[in-house]
């Protein structure tokens, strides 16, 4: 049987036995229904998934996130609406579990509450795409806000649109001294020439890999986890419901179950909703362009990338990624 150590040479082994050690167990929480953006294609509003009681006694969210921990939990993923809006609730969770922060940049997290939390960015192209999308350009403030912050990165959510464009957005996050991670839009409320072909994704998994190529010290991403994004295929075996590896732990009654993260739950503001899984009850999974989805489909079938030395390298980079992105490892 094939072992890392049989797989990997001596400088990949190194690079193995650093994230090897890692015991991640994420879950994801609203922490508000409430945002101060309207996106199209926000799946968090167009699954109805804010229709949910927000839950406001800062006690009852102490004891949640006691209870989560009890349960396992040792990183939370904050997600919303917009967190920002309520900090008193972020800083319950920030005090006493691993945190990340996902925002739209337009409130600055304040870095004396939170000085080593890490924030990711949601970036939805050039302004021309954000102000159709999001019905301002965002990206300004947030570079304004967020410029020189080493706990910070823009997750990059690519449109068709954005095919040829993307280096631009690259280099203005490259001068402002941050990082940028790519995931693709899923377009989640069918906006008009916001779609995806076969073409448009072989053309954009080639200009990722060409910026991943061009600016490594400001693209955290890896040419294997583009390959899985963009084809929806992975060791012969194709992305949807049956693979996916995010979905709660309660939904899944998947009959063989796949590998999945371990125990799972994406939590709704009222704390007591759970939602199906790391995204939206009512997407197609075969139209799922969810970066830490498909990275997490990697990430869980270690044992079927040990079949050759260049496919366990593939997922030693993208478990790097993972590590990199929610600051286990440095840059």
């Amino acid at each position: 049987m094939n072992t890392a150590r049989s797989l990997l040479n001596d400088e990949w082994y190194e690079r193995y036995k650093r994230i090897s050690k890692l015991n991640i167990r994420s879950s994801i929480y609203d922490l508000t229904n409430r945002c101060n953006l309207r996106c199209k294609g926000c799946f968090f509003f167009s699954s109805n998934e804010h229709l949910v009681r927000e839950e406001r006694d800062l006690d009852a969210w102490r004891a949640f996130v006691d209870s989560e921990k009890a349960r396992g939990v040792n990183v939370a993923i904050i997600v919303g609406g917009e967190p920002t809006l309520f900090l008193d609730r972020l800083q319950v969770f920030y005090e006493r579990i691993p945190t990340f922060c996902a925002t739209n940049g337009l409130i600055k997290v304040p870095r004396d509450r939170f000085p080593d939390m890490m924030v990711g960015i949601s970036l939805w192209g050039d302004s021309e795409d954000e102000k159709i999308l999001r019905g301002r350009d965002t990206f300004s403030i947030s570079l304004n806000n967020y410029e020189g912050d080493e706990y910070t990165y823009y997750l990059y959510t690519i449109t068709p649109k954005q095919i040829g464009r993307t280096e631009r957005i690259v280099r203005r996050i490259r001068d402002a001294g941050l990082k940028v991670h790519f995931q693709l839009l899923s377009n989640d409320e069918d906006v008009d020439d916001f779609y995806w072909t076969p073409e448009k994704l072989k053309a954009i998994r080639a200009e990722m890999d060409e910026m991943l190529d061009r600016y490594p010290d400001t693209v955290v991403s890896s040419k294997y986890y583009h390959e899985v994004l963009t084809t929806g295929r992975m060791l012969g075996r194709e992305w949807g419901w049956m693979e996916c590896p995010s979905v709660t732990e309660s939904f899944d009654n998947r009959n063989p179950k796949p590998k999945r993260l371990i125990h799972f739950i994406h939590w709704g503001a009222d704390l007591k909703t759970q939602h199906r899984c790391c995204t939206s009850a009512t997407r197609d999974c075969r139209k799922c362009y969810d970066g830490a989805a498909h990275m997490s489909w990697v990430m869980v079938n270690k044992r079927a990338h040990m079949v050759s030395s260049e496919a366990f390298q593939n997922w030693v980079e993208v478990y790097e990624m993972f590590a990199k992105l929610y600051r286990y490892i440095p840059w």
